[in-house]
């Protein structure tokens, strides 16, 4: 495997989505969006202008799990099926690239266009605010930022996954549409439903574990158990060990959501 040609397809992809404004697009609505919780997201209370920063994160969180996989699925579910569909897939295998170096560059093309507008979209937040934060509360906004790209791209290796099995765009549509409702919507709502008609202190037990299955909620429990003034609302101090909550543990967690659908999908491709 060479670098230059993973490089030079990762160049071409990147171009394409900064010509189609598409880095431009999703950066604006982070900022869009981050600006009016920041401002507003306490106006239900009567309370309207910046707070404090761990209610920023805490509501800021709530976004990023609802949008960013939603985007980085849409981004990356026809990769390879769409070009398979176009009959350029075949063209391009032709030239003097492998299989793994094709997948891998479109990847990592994909991976920094939304990893860009990620870090612009919420950047911008972050130099409004600065006469808000301390260096503490600063760091930890820099940590919300680093987690949410790591989300980012956990979704975007699990669409490009689906792009190499599916046979056709529609089918990797509803497989990614199917996995967004999946880890975003259903995940918890079977994990609560079953804790809760069990009754079993056996099944509180798993609970957090079960949690790690899913790499939005990690991404939640990374960012919400390190903030005191909100994790007791979250109720994550009482079901969520903190052996677990480590930031360490948390990160090698979510860089294992990001290896395993890349690697199980380049093992595909290359077969």
């Amino acid at each position: 495997m060479e670098f230059a040609p993973i490089l030079t397809i990762a160049a071409k992809e990147f171009r394409d989505r900064i010509r189609n404004r598409w880095v431009l697009a999703v950066s604006l609505i982070f900022t869009v969006f981050a600006l009016v919780i920041t401002y507003f997201g306490g106006a239900q209370q009567g309370d309207v202008g910046f707070r404090s920063i761990e209610f920023v994160i805490a509501s800021l969180v709530s976004l990023v799990i609802y949008l960013i996989p939603l985007i980085a699925l849409i981004l990356g579910f026809d990769a390879i099926v769409g070009e398979r569909e176009r009959g350029s897939l075949d063209l391009l295998l032709s030239m003097p690239i492998t299989r793994v170096e094709l997948l891998l560059g479109k990847y990592l093309g994909l991976a920094t266009a939304l990893t860009l507008s990620t870090v612009l979209g919420f950047g911008l937040v972050a130099v409004m605010l600065l006469a808000h934060l301390t260096p503490s509360a600063l760091l930890h906004y820099l940590g919300f930022m680093l987690s949410s790209v790591l989300l980012g791209l956990a979704f975007l290796s699990l669409a490009v996954m689906v792009s190499v099995f599916a046979s056709d765009r529609t089918r990797a549509s509803g497989l990614a549409i199917a996995l967004w409702f999946l880890f975003v919507l259903v995940f918890d709502l079977l994990l609560l439903g079953a804790l809760v008609l069990s009754g079993d202190s056996a099944v509180g037990v798993i609970f957090p574990y079960l949690l790690l299955l899913n790499p939005a909620d990690v991404f939640r429990v990374l960012n919400i158990f390190s903030l005191d003034e909100v994790r007791n609302l979250y109720g994550l101090a009482t079901v969520f060990p903190p052996a677990l909550a480590k930031p360490w543990l948390l990160g090698g967690l979510m860089l294992v959501w990001i290896i395993a659908p890349l690697g199980l999908a380049t093992w595909r491709f290359h077969k």
